[in-house]
């Protein structure tokens, strides 16, 4: 029988659960935000105020294992919604949650990303950040959902959309109201930061 789980070491890396394991899926489709690249990410959302996360609504789109959203509610988030097309992934990102002793504060959203978003934003639900981490191999997602974000009414004002992807491709600097005013590179990745633009 084939082993589910990979044997690579993930860790949340600050907040209620620091340094608590995180376990991943083996495959390609299941590629984990690395700990140095999340670690990157939060530092600059926050830019050094550690409250900022306290009482945040996150979307970890195409979430994989959960790290990113997981990392969100141990800095303090109120609200993750995790949405994840695959069960297998669903699957793990519930059993990471369970380990760590998460019994609240997040919402499962099983189906494809596009779908999930036009559902959310029919049940009222709004996010502060957006996070967004498709297959590299699937480029056309990048495209399909923050053009989708940006003729939605799921991002709250401020709110800030991360697109993690290969440092190879560029997923685009506008999509309508939405323009990218950061781009980081480590190692072989990259994330795009989105705002929606100023009015005037």
């Amino acid at each position: 029988m084939p082993r589910l789980y990979s044997d690579e070491c993930m860790r949340v890396i600050a907040g209620e659960y620091r340094s608590r394991p995180l376990r991943s899926l083996h495959g390609i489709d299941v590629r984990p935000t690395a700990d140095r690249l999340r670690e990157t990410l939060f530092n600059v959302l926050c830019s050094g105020n550690a409250a900022a996360f306290e009482g945040s609504t996150w979307f970890d789109l195409y979430a994989g294992t959960g790290a990113v959203g997981i990392e969100a509610l141990s800095r303090g988030a109120a609200l993750v919604y995790f949405v994840e097309s695959s069960r297998a992934a669903a699957d793990l990102i519930t059993e990471n949650l369970k380990s760590l002793g998460i019994a609240t504060g997040f919402v499962m959203v099983r189906g494809e990303v596009r779908n999930s978003l036009r559902s959310l934003q029919k049940a009222g639900a709004v996010a502060n950040y957006v996070f967004l981490d498709p297959p590299y191999r699937l480029q056309d997602e990048y495209a399909g959902t923050l053009a989708s974000l940006a003729e939605s009414k799921l991002l709250a004002a401020p709110g800030v959309v991360i697109a993690e992807h290969d440092k190879r491709f560029d997923p685009g600097a506008e999509y309508g109201k939405l323009h990218r005013y950061r781009k980081l590179e480590q190692g072989d990745a990259a994330l795009s930061f989105y705002q929606p633009k100023p009015r005037g």
